[in-house]
């Protein structure tokens, strides 16, 4: 490129960065030191490396060095994305995305440039071909995938076949690439029948690398031949078959091998599998035993076991159908070929040889060829020459009989080789009619050895056909590309390598003198190259001759010139093998040998293979040479050159008729070194491949295409506010007009601007000159906001500083004033303190004689007064003893007369009462009245025993009273002893203190002189404490330091110990539960498999049933009771019918369709499993059996015991009661809540209705009113009839409670009454407790209205504050609808109320009715017990009676023959967009039990098990046919968890129990356990649980990359970077475009459908969290395969776009249901590229912050990110490292992206429902009018 002023392009003070040639890295990085001007002769130029240079341009040419791209652009994955397009910037941006990046695969336009990394990657796996299929090409990394899946799409949208053409030097990858693109077919396509033809398609891979395949010096597996497969689909575009095209098998490697090489892989696979016992008879042993395997000197491959793969031959073998007979007649063969090569030869003489009798080798090969010994050692030596007259044999030279050998070797190879791929291509062959293919190119690239022959000539020959057609391609493409952007078009000059096609193939071109001079009886290589030499030197300028050869030439490829030796040509060419051996190889008696040799006439080429299968390609067949009768007769008279053109010319065509798509595969380095890049080796290969000419074609023209928006979008930046127009397309004009002058560097086109070379560099420039100004714009004024900011803040402080220091000097003032002032208190108060003390020791002295004085006085009174007071004591108490003693001895005597006397008297009065007694019986009906007397006897006696008690009561106050007295004299007496004790005490005490005080005198003048003493030693002693003191404070601070220290240890330890126990218990927990929902995920795996094999089986029986069964014309009617017999979940119809079908199938299969062995294996071994089953369940079965019979038994010995009829009735009535009580608040509450609903608005349209409504409303209340009086009335009278029928006696009521009395003395049965009266006291307290729990309920049912009031408020003020954001037509017209849609909400709910008041009225009626009938029956049969007095006494009112009707059960009650209707019209044709939205969630669930209540109530076993099945069966059928509406879906798995949850809650199981209330506790199942049914549901849901994720994984899928990638939620945070040729979805949101609005409108249509459905709340939590997994698997997967999402901007958006998704889960109160935590990988890929990535702490800082990403993926995250500006850095490769060092022990996954389908296991728990089943109502738009009530 030529360049001026380069300054001016770029920032002063800043030169450009240029390319310079350099010998050893072909092109060096360099900055301009100098600008350069116009005449320069000299650049100065500073390398990286940190050197100065002075660069010399060409005088001639005067071309300026290639201009570097900016930073910004390198790493991208399309090279035309460069601004600057050409050699260097190629490698250089190669380079960078395979070293750093580690990124083997890169665009150039529509080429694939892949990198032979030579190590094992993870990016080829499954969930990465799930990843790329369905996208965009440009919308993902570059990769093969991404070629595949274009040409898969092409295929089904354009229905043209497609080709990849895949190409590169041996070892760059070529024979992996194809393989990797036929598996992403493979998998992504399927297979259009159950032959897995996929897997057949991929078996053949390792066949035929293990026959053409061979290790070379450059590629351990290199393929030796050329293949073209074609991969056949049908028209819905899955694959039915394949066939495989060869060219040029490599024949010479089987008989030489180069140093360091190998054979063909298939032979030392023989030799490390001859201990096998079926390879005994091949007589083989290791590979240096034979001569043909044994030349290389390299038998082994490193890291490869020939055994294993010789194992996974014959198993691709097995699969493809070859069968055992035919494998060992391959390895016969080959065998024969080894010992063939060990076959030696003796000389004779010069002319003739011989073979040594009876030679092992040839013995062994005649026996495994089946050839006579004689015969073949005789034509190995001789040969037959046929003249015009005569035949002779001739013996023929030692070399020429090796050479014969050999030639026969390589014949007999390439015969089985075509057989070989002949039989792999009738085994993918597909009966079926192809409709398209795409067709897998794998040939050898542009070869140059230092000796190049015949092979190098055909591979660069056919190279330079597929290098014409792909630049006539790429011309093609851009041509299109100006034409339909309208752009003028220019030709673009580009290299046309036809005159080199034309010197090869053209008459008398090379090929044609070549097989001129094999056709010559003595010709030669020389004789040849003379002729080349006459016919085309200095003739054709690219045909060239050495300088000192002449047995060679030269020839100008399109990427080099190679020079060609001419010997060896005419004897490759001819590939002569005697006839003579070739005919004794026909008479062999092994049939495999002479099939190989059968004359071929129609193939075009020896190597291809033609299949009648293959319509679709219509191509003109190659024209027939013309020549001698009977030419054609003799294969072996073929020129190989003449068949690889023919084959050549219909590969031409074929790829002519096919879209092509191109791979070109580069080897880095001859070392096979992992991640090493040689520049050399790359560019050459680069020049080679054509890459470099895509890029001088795309480089001619305008290479950078930008749409206007994104050039809007990007350049913003560079436009004025004024202009920017609503006309984007005007605006980017008018832009470009002033940014670049030169009008013919950019194009207009309709939708894309077109720019020159180098132009979006200068625009990147323009940009980040802009944007580095504004920064420094903004660093100004940040910096100075700063800086003032820490001035003001210095200076505040300074202020701070003088306000404190001067408080401080105020405050040492003020703190002497103080001071002083107190020193002269302290000495005041200290001077008074003394005088003080000393007046108040005076004081106390006085004190204290005065004290002792007056008390020596006071007691010395004391005691005398004492004396005198216990002398009158002593007086009282004798003259009060006497004067007692007198008087006791009267009292005794005048007592005992008077007990006598009593005694006397009583005795009389005794007599008189018994006399009277025996005569009381005969007068007591005389004498009634004695009962009053009686009585009054009584009541004197409880009188008197009252006055008694009272005596008694008194008497005891009394002597409490004189005890208390008694006591209180004798503590008084006791006090004055002690103290007349004290006073003795006191006076010796004094006597002794004055003796002691004469004594003290004395002693106090020892004790001064002591004091002295004394006190010296205190003075010792306080020191020494004080020092002992210190020092025992020392040691004890040094004890507590370290107890403290220990205790911290131990608690520390403790706390470890703790943390260590929790962490573990937390770990086992965790453990535990994951191999709970392990076991639970494998279990549910095996259901899924199993109900893809169910579902696979019934295709396959459908299949069967339509080729044994051919449908005649006409209507045909499907049996009604097909749905039932179908997959019965019995305990043994199913495996009844899984034994029968296949019995039944067995015979068309074996005719119609070859046999599936892995689907017959699995079949057979579920057939086994479910004949377990089978026995298990009827073991199970009759162990029920007999537990039911025996209940049975106990049940009819048990007495049946029933209650009396009048409780019965009574607990009618109660219940009657409250349910009278219960419908009067009812309809008061429904009175009350109309009253207060009639507001204006609701009442004035619908005045008259609301009348009726309330008129309604009265007349039943009044109703109700009147039937309460009857029930009174009904009541008493039952009271009454209760009394009259007790039995009765004669007497009257007076005797009667006479005799009653009279019982309850005689025989105590007050106690018995008191009994009764607390049994009484306890019913009335339950009776409370009853009424206490139903206000409770009471209570919380009005805290439930209250609650859902509560959410209507919130539901309205959200409305409300919706419809405040709308504009105002808008918000009225929302207002509207909403109250439109409360209204009619609201008629509906009184409807229903109305509804169910008047269905309770009659139910009431009802059952007054029945209590009415059963009180006339009663009240019939008490008549004749009653006397007529009694029935004219008792006035009875007449009430009307009416019949009693039966209540209902909760039961649903259908005939046998209208199970399928009920099933049908229920289930089949139910609708949940229909019907099914206005009925009860999980009505058909409910309905369905209800008919299963009735069925086991009846007892009914083959109808609960018919009704079961028919309901399984007919789930399934709806979901396999509406199985992708999500609505459908959603509406099964509810109803399905609701009947499950209704079988348990009715099971009659205790647990399930205890939730239920008493009414529906009497509604459980009483005959039948259903707990295997329940398993089947469970089964059931699990199924269609996984199936609704796979549904709401279909809708989301499409939404979720481009909602939460590509979709700009903050509008500007992100620039879009130059594309390249392969354009990407644009982050702006168009129409068809999904953003994350639309991500989140999809939740909620979700989450409202399944809510609407009624699903269990922690079912909706379980598919939320499933959700939202896939929602971050998806997008964390693109991410990783994306390098341009890869970006510190991107990493925001995604932030944020997780902040809206958390927003949503709190809006509907799912925070808890696990979903966030399964966006944590993503919110951390998020994190990590936002956080810096520099420095060791930063790499610390990523690792324990990234923990829920694996290692692969941070490092993968780290290599894609790429700055978007230029202010960011990128990642580098130390860092990396770093990263890598760090992780390198935790152990987690290597696989790089998340399984995207893994769905975590389902639980359903137990949710049981508070509807009664009694009260539910079946709609009539149910069409089940054919059912009742029960």
């Amino acid at each position: 490129f030529l360049f001026t002023n380069l300054k001016s392009k770029f920032h002063p003070g800043m030169f450009a960065r240029v390319w310079i040639p350099d010998p050893e890295e072909v092109w060096k990085s360099a900055e301009l030191l100098k600008d350069y001007k116009p005449g320069d002769k000299v650049l100065l130029l500073h390398l990286e490396e940190g050197k100065d240079l002075e660069y010399r341009l060409d005088p001639k040419t005067k071309e300026l060095p290639h201009l570097r791209n900016p930073d910004i652009l390198v790493g991208e994955n399309d090279l035309t994305a460069l601004s600057y397009l050409h050699e260097p910037a190629v490698l250089h941006n190669l380079r960078v995305r395979f070293i750093d990046s580690k990124l083997i695969y890169t665009y150039c336009g529509i080429v694939l440039v892949a990198i032979n990394p030579y190590e094992q990657l993870p990016i080829y796996g499954e969930d990465i071909i799930n990843a790329y299929s369905g996208q965009n090409m440009g919308d993902m990394d570059p990769h093969i995938f991404a070629v595949a899946e274009e040409a898969y799409k092409q295929m089904a949208r354009d229905e043209r076949n497609q080709s990849i053409i895949v190409s590169g030097e041996s070892g760059a990858g070529k024979t992996v690439s194809a393989k990797y693109a036929m598996r992403y077919f493979a998998t992504v396509s399927g297979s259009a029948s159950e032959a897995n033809v996929e897997e057949k398609v991929l078996a053949s891979n390792p066949i035929m690398e293990s026959i053409g395949n061979a290790k070379t010096t450059r590629n351990d597996n290199s393929s030796r031949f050329g293949k073209y497969i074609e991969i056949g689909f049908d028209k819905r575009y899955r694959i039915i078959g394949a066939n495989m095209r060869t060219y040029l098998l490599e024949k010479s490697r089987v008989v030489f091998q180069a140093e360091e090489e190998r054979n063909y892989h298939i032979f030392y696979q023989l030799c490390a599998s001859a201990k096998l016992p079926e390879f005994k008879m091949l007589r083989l042993g290791n590979a240096d035993d034979f001569n043909y395997t044994q030349q290389g000197g390299s038998p082994v491959i490193e890291g490869v076991d020939d055994a294993k793969e010789m194992a996974h031959t014959r198993q691709a073998c097995t699969l493809l159908g070859i069968s055992e007979s035919h494998q060992m007649g391959i390895f016969r063969i080959l065998a024969g070929i080894l010992h063939l090569g060990n076959v030696g030869f003796t000389s004779r003489d010069a002319d003739s040889c011989t073979i040594p009798p009876k030679h092992e080798p040839l013995c062994i090969f005649c026996d495994l060829m089946g050839v006579d010994y004689e015969e073949m050692c005789h034509w190995l030596c001789h040969r037959k020459l046929a003249t015009a007259t005569e035949t002779y044999i001739k013996p023929i030279s030692k070399l020429q009989a090796t050479n014969a050998r050999d030639a026969l070797a390589k014949h007999i190879y390439a015969k089985l080789f075509n057989w070989i791929v002949d039989n792999v291509n009738q085994a993918l062959h597909s009966a079926v009619k192809q409709h398209s293919f795409i067709g897998v190119l794998d040939i050898y690239g542009f070869e140059t050895f230092e000796i190049n022959s015949f092979e190098q000539f055909c591979i660069n020959y056919a190279n330079e056909k597929l290098q014409q057609q792909f630049n006539m391609h790429v011309f093609k493409l851009e041509q299109e590309e100006y034409m339909k952007e309208q752009i003028p078009w220019t030709l673009i000059d580009f290299y046309d390598n036809q005159p080199c096609i034309n010197l090869i193939e053209s008459k008398l071109g090379i090929l044609d003198l070549l097989d001129e001079e094999c056709k010559m009886p003595k010709g030669t290589d020389d004789t040849w190259a003379q002729k080349l030499y006459n016919t085309h030197l200095n003739k054709c300028t690219l045909f060239e001759k050495p300088r000192l050869s002449n047995k060679a030439f030269i020839i100008q490829h399109f990427a080099d010139k190679v020079e060609y030796q001419c010997e060896g040509f005419l004897e490759k060419n001819k590939d002569t093998v005697f006839e003579e051996q070739i005919k004794v190889l026909k008479s062999s008696k092994f049939k495999m040998l002479p099939e190989l040799f059968q004359d071929d006439e129609k193939a075009i080429s020896p190597t291809s293979a033609t299949s009648s299968g293959r319509t679709p390609l219509m191509r003109t067949p190659a024209k027939p040479t013309k020549g001698r009768p009977g030419q054609m007769a003799k294969e072996h008279k073929k020129t190989v050159g003449h068949q690889f053109r023919n084959s050549l010319h219909l590969l031409m065509e074929t790829l002519n008729a096919t879209t092509p798509h191109y791979v070109r595969c580069i080897k880095p380095n001859d070392f096979k070194f992992p991640f090493t890049f040689d520049e050399k080796r790359a560019v050459q290969q680069l020049r080679a491949c054509g890459v470099l000419e895509t890029i001088r074609i795309s480089a001619a023209g305008f290479p950078s295409r930008w749409t206007y928006q994104e050039f809007f979008s990007r350049y913003r930046v560079l436009m004025k506010q004024k202009d920017v127009l609503s006309d984007r397309k005007q605006t980017c004009k008018n832009v470009l007009e002033k940014l670049i002058l030169d009008k013919d560097k950019y194009q207009f086109g309709k939708t894309k601007i077109f720019f020159r070379a180098g132009q979006v560099a200068y625009l990147e420039k323009l940009r980040a000159d802009k944007l580095r100004a504004a920064c420094i714009r903004i660093q100004k004024i940040i910096r100075g906001w700063l800086l003032r900011k820490k001035y003001l803040r210095m200076r505040k402080a300074a202020i701070t500083v003088q306000r404190y220091v001067r408080g401080y000097q105020a405050r040492c003032y003020a703190k002497f004033l103080r001071r002083t002032k107190a020193a002269t208190i302290v000495q005041k108060y200290w001077r008074m303190f003394v005088v003080c003390r000393r007046y108040k020791i005076r004081r106390a002295a006085t004190i204290v004689l005065q004290s002792y004085l007056r008390g020596f006085l006071a007691r010395n009174r004391y005691r005398k007064i004492l004396r005198e007071h216990k002398a009158v004591i002593i007086q009282k108490r004798v003259r009060g003893w006497l004067a007692r003693t007198h008087y006791k001895r009267s009292m005794h005597a005048i007592i005992y007369l008077q007990c006598c006397f009593r005694r006397m008297m009583a005795k009389r009065e005794l007599k008189k009462l018994k006399i009277e007694a025996r005569s009381v019986e005969r007068y007591k009906k005389l004498h009634i009245g004695m009962e009053n007397k009686i009585m009054q006897l009584q009541r004197k006696v409880d009188e008197q025993n009252k006055d008694y008690k009272c005596l008694v009561e008194k008497l005891t106050n009394l002597e409490g009273i004189y005890n208390s007295e008694t006591e209180k004299l004798r503590s008084d007496l006791e006090r004055l002893q002690l103290s007349e004790e004290e006073a003795k005490v006191a006076t010796g005490r004094v006597l002794s203190l004055q003796e002691e005080i004469a004594k003290l005198r004395k002693d106090l003048e020892q004790t001064r002189s002591e004091k002295k003493c004394i006190e010296e030693r205190a003075d010792q002693y306080k020191q020494e404490t004080e020092q002992l003191v210190s020092n025992l404070k020392e040691e004890n601070t040094l004890l507590k330091q370290e107890k403290e220290a220990l205790n911290h240890r131990i608690v520390e330890q403790a706390k470890e110990m703790t943390e260590t126990m929790e962490k573990k218990l937390v770990e086992e927990t965790k453990q535990l539960e994951l191999d709970l929902n392990d076991e639970r995920l494998r279990y549910q795996n095996l259901l899924n498999e199993f109900s893809r094999l169910e579902e696979r089986y019934d295709d396959l029986k459908e299949e069967m049933t339509l080729m044994v069964h051919v449908p005649k014309p006409g209507h045909k009617r499907t049996d009604s009771t097909h749905s039932s017999n179908e997959s019965e979940y019995t305990f043994s119809s199913e495996i009844a019918e899984m034994e029968d079908i296949p019995s039944r199938t067995e015979e068309p299969s074996e005719k119609k369709v070859p046999l599936d062995m892995s689907l017959f294996l699995k079949l057979q071994k579920r057939v086994t499993e479910l004949e377990q089953e089978k026995q298990v369940m009827q073991d199970e079965l009759d162990r029920k059996e007999e537990q039911v019979l025996r209940s049975k038994a106990k049940e009819e010995e048990r007495p049946q015991i029933r209650g009396a009829e009048l409780e019965y009735e009574s607990l009618k009535r109660q219940e009657l009661e409250s349910e009278n009580k219960k419908l009067k608040n009812e309809l008061n509450e429904l009175r009350k809540a109309l009253s207060e609903k009639s507001a204006p608005e609701v009442t004035a349209p619908g005045a008259p209705a609301y009348r009726v409504l309330m008129e309604q409303l009265t007349s039943v209340s009044e109703e109700l009113d009147v039937r309460k009086e009857e029930v009174l009335i009904l009541r008493s009278q039952l009271v009454s009839q209760k009394e009259a029928i007790q039995p009765k006696n004669t007497m009257t009521d007076s005797t009667i409670l006479l005799e009653d009395v009279q019982k309850m003395k005689d025989k105590g049965e007050i106690a018995q009454a008191y009994i009764g009266l607390k049994e009484t006291n306890r019913l009335l307290e339950s009776q409370l407790q009853s009424q206490k729990r139903s206000h409770e309920n009471e209570a919380e049912a009005l805290r439930g209205e209250i609650q859902s009031l509560k959410e209507e408020n919130n539901r309205q003020q959200q409305l409300l504050a919706q419809n405040l954001q709308l504009p105002p037509e808008a918000r009225i017209e929302a207002s509207l609808q909403h109250e439109i849609t409360r209204l009619t909400n609201e008629n509906l709910d009184l409807m229903e109320q109305l509804e169910k008041q008047d269905k309770t009225v009659r139910k009431l009626k009802k059952q007054l009715k029945v209590f009415a009938k059963k009180i006339g029956e009663l009240e019939v049969g008490q008549m004749e017990n009653i006397s007529p007095g009694q029935i004219i006494d008792e006035p009875i009112r007449p009430v009307n009676i009416p019949r009693k009707e039966k209540d209902f059960q909760g039961m649903l009650e259908y005939k046998k023959e209208d199970e399928q209707k009920l099933v049908k019209n229920l289930i089949l044709e139910l609708k949940p967009r229909g019907v099914a939205v206005n009925l009860i969630p999980g009505l058909p669930a409910y309905i369905l039990f209800m008919c299963v209540r009735h069925a086991d109530y009846l007892n009914d076993d083959q109808k609960v098990r018919s009704l079961l099945t028919s309901t399984i069966n007919s789930i399934k059928k709806v979901l396999k046919k509406r199985g992708d509406d999500f609505e459908t879906v959603s509406f099964w798995l509810s109803n399905t968890c609701r009947f499950l949850h209704c079988l348990k809650q009715y099971s009659g199981e205790e647990g399930f129990m205890k939730h239920n209330t008493s009414r529906q506790n009497e509604h459980c199942l009483t005959n039948f356990d259903l707990a295997e049914y329940r398993q089947v549901l469970s089964d059931l849901a699990i199924q269609i649980y996984q199936q609704l994720v796979r549904v709401l994984e279909n809708i989301l899928q499409p939404m979720i990359v481009s909602g939460m990638l590509e979709h700009e939620t903050i509008q500007g945070v992100s620039g879009v970077k130059p594309t390249g040729l392969r354009k990407r979805t644009s982050s702006i949101a168009d129409e068809g475009t999904y953003t994350l609005d639309s991500i989140l409108r999809q939740l909620n249509s979700f989450h409202s459908v399944m809510c609407q459905h009624g699903m269990d709340p922690e079912l909706i939590k379980q598919v939320v969290k499933q959700m939202f997994y896939i929602v971050g698997a998806i997008t964390l997967n693109n991410l990783l395969l994306r390098k341009d999402m890869c970006s510190w901007s991107k990493g925001m958006q995604i932030r944020y776009n997780v902040s809206q998704l958390e927003e949503w889960l709190r809006d509907k109160n799912l925070m808890n249901s696990g979903a966030k935590e399964t966006l944590e990988p993503l919110i951390q890929a998020a994190q990590l590229l936002q956080v810096k990535k520099k420095t060791d702490d930063d790499a610390e800082a990523i690792c324990s912050m990234c923990n829920a990403l694996t290692t692969a993926q941070i490092v993968k995250v780290l290599n894609l990110y790429t700055p978007v500006n230029e202010f960011e850095e990128r990642v580098s490769v130390s860092f990396i490292r770093t990263i890598q060092m760090r992780l390198r022990d935790r152990k987690d996954s290597p696989q790089l992206l998340m399984d995207a389908k893994h769905i975590f296991p389902v639980t359903f728990p137990f949710n049981p429902s508070s509807l009664a089943l009694e009260t539910i109502q079946i709609p009539a738009s149910l069409g089940l009018g054919f059912i009742s009530r029960v």
